[in-house]
């Protein structure tokens, strides 16, 4: 998958733990491990908006966008 989710490094940066994140964000924690994992299939502009409002950074902290090799 071309998109990496850096949530796992922010959270660790920030020393925050999901559980706290996830009551902030109003999502389950189980969402936060999917969206952590990669394993989500997207992810809602107010919810993006108050993880990062939470944590403290920008979207382009949380992803970052690799090309795929070519065969």
């Amino acid at each position: 998958m071309p998109i990496i989710v850096r949530l796992d490094r922010v959270l660790a940066d920030r020393k925050v733990k999901s559980k706290n994140l996830a009551a902030f964000v109003g999502i389950t924690e189980a969402n936060i491990s999917l969206l952590r994992s990669g394993k989500s299939k997207g992810v809602r502009f107010s919810t993006l908006e108050k993880i990062c409002e939470f944590l403290d950074c920008q979207p382009g902290d949380l992803f970052e966008w690799v090309e795929e090799e070519k065969d």
